[in-house]
């Protein structure tokens, strides 16, 4: 696998993380750092002992730099002009969720990636992990039958501060995008509608709407609900979601932390007022690394293999497509049709 310079388009504490990712290996050679805040950007450089040139403008450092890709882990508002300037000239693109902060913006950002012929990949860390593949896994493998409901809890109460409290959909925008794209991941369906309710509970230290209730129609014919809040406290899920996936000869369970397990109809025992059920473990095969590190794994190798990678902008473009169509339903109070978007 061939090096490749990147230049890192913000140095916030998120960037630690992909600095962790290019300085752990052979796959990359930092040649900028860039970020709004001159300091911000030379604190990290000290902090990671980088001795690369220091930008404020993305442009100027691509005009000035030589790279072939950069790391975008900005602000969602920053998304779509960083990307978009990295593209047209000609970098491909590795960024946080969410593409963009609107479906127009990142409807643009796919139209440019598909007219510079550049790869954009989206972070979406979540499908990175041992259980989640098993899970999926089971379902594909037709343990629990053909899936007719998919049903996910989300409650924790981060007190983040910055420019997640201030933020009109907090919860739908900036996380929920991980739930709705884990469902996609698990089903391997896509959205058709979604009538959603989104509201700020008491209590709550957002100033945007915190929790959420959405139900989606998939492509498949099943449905999937979301319910979730970033201010509840107490009794929290994991990060990852509470799951439960109800199929015709049963229902998988996942709780985001422990190995999912299904309960199927026991055909040789006899039938019954509540049918008896037999245990199935999902076995966890899958064993690349996780998180951050396994999905930027997966980039990479897609590049290297000149092929779209499993989080290309053109296939979760339809877990924005989920977030957008959530925010519309909540605005107007009506079930928004999805599957033209």
């Amino acid at each position: 696998m061939r090096k490749h310079r990147v230049v890192v388009a913000g140095c916030g504490g998120m960037s630690r993380l992909w600095l962790d990712y290019a300085q752990s290996g052979e796959k990359v050679e930092i040649a900028a750092l860039v970020d709004l805040y001159e300091e911000t950007a030379r604190r990290r450089a000290a902090e990671r002992g980088l001795d690369v040139p220091i930008f404020t403008d993305l442009a100027e450092a691509l005009s000035k730099v030589e790279a072939d890709l950069v790391f975008d882990v900005t602000i969602p508002a920053s998304h779509k002009t960083v990307v978009t300037t990295a593209l047209s000239a000609g970098c491909h693109v590795f960024g946080e969720k969410p593409m963009a902060e609107s479906l127009e913006d990142a409807k643009e950002i796919v139209r440019v990636a598909g007219q510079t012929g550049k790869r954009y990949a989206v972070m979406q860390n979540r499908r990175y992990n041992r259980q989640i593949r098993a899970l999926r896994e089971l379902i594909a493998g037709g343990t629990i039958g053909k899936v007719g409901s998919i049903h996910a809890d989300f409650f924790l109460g981060p007190h983040f501060g910055g420019f997640r409290d201030a933020m009109e959909s907090p919860l739908i925008v900036d996380m929920a995008i991980h739930t709705f794209d884990q469902a996609r991941f698990i089903s391997g369906a896509d959205p058709v509608s979604v009538y959603c309710h989104e509201y700020n509970p008491p209590g709550s230290w957002y100033q945007g709407n915190a929790s959420a209730v959405c139900i989606f129609e998939m492509s498949d014919g099943s449905v999937f609900t979301y319910r979730g809040s970033w201010c509840a406290e107490g009794f929290p899920t994991s990060w990852e979601a509470d799951w439960r996936i109800i199929g015709s000869r049963g229902t998988a369970r996942w709780n985001g932390s422990s190995t999912p397990e299904a309960e199927v109809v026991d055909e040789s025992a006899e039938p019954g007022f509540i049918r008896a059920v037999r245990r199935v473990e999902a076995k966890a095969a899958w064993n690349g690394r996780e998180g951050h590190a396994g999905c930027l794994d997966e980039m990479f190798a897609a590049l290297e293999e000149g092929r779209p990678a499993e989080t290309d902008c053109t296939d979760n473009i339809k877990s924005m497509a989920m977030v957008f169509g959530a925010l519309e339903s909540a605005k107007t109070g009506r079930k928004v049709m999805l599957d033209h978007l």
